[in-house]
């Protein structure tokens, strides 16, 4: 599958400081922040510094570091967010996964029980 990342997504902006955002937590290879439309007491999305799209691009192209680098950055923010007592992690892709902003993120959404993912 090739990969054509658009440098004008927002998520692009956000890390180049064109859009502001409420920074949770950065490090060299990931920036976490608030979600402007929150599902929960908690939703943060943890975004890769790099070009990467989907959840499986990031796990194919980026680097062992990145990868580090990014799990890291999401232990972090459940550390701050004080999710010891859980929380969903959903990452969307493309088009059946409802991926709405062409950069991969993962959704870290808790605060409160978030009750079955599906049924059936």
């Amino acid at each position: 599958m090739t990969f054509d990342y658009d440098d004008q997504n927002i998520f692009a902006k956000i890390l180049r400081g064109e859009i502001p955002n409420q920074t949770v937590y950065e490090n060299d290879h990931a920036l976490a922040f608030n979600d402007i439309n929150p599902q929960a007491p908690v939703h943060v999305l943890v975004i890769p510094k790099g070009p990467y799209m989907t959840l499986d691009h990031f796990a194919r192209d980026a680097s062992p570091q990145e990868q580090v680098g990014f799990m890291q950055a999401v232990a972090e923010v459940c550390r701050i967010s004080n999710l010891e007592d859980g929380f969903r992690a959903i990452a969307n892709a493309r088009g059946h996964g409802v991926q709405e902003v062409p950069h991969y993120h993962l959704h870290i959404v808790g605060g409160r029980p978030m009750g079955r993912m599906l049924q059936g």
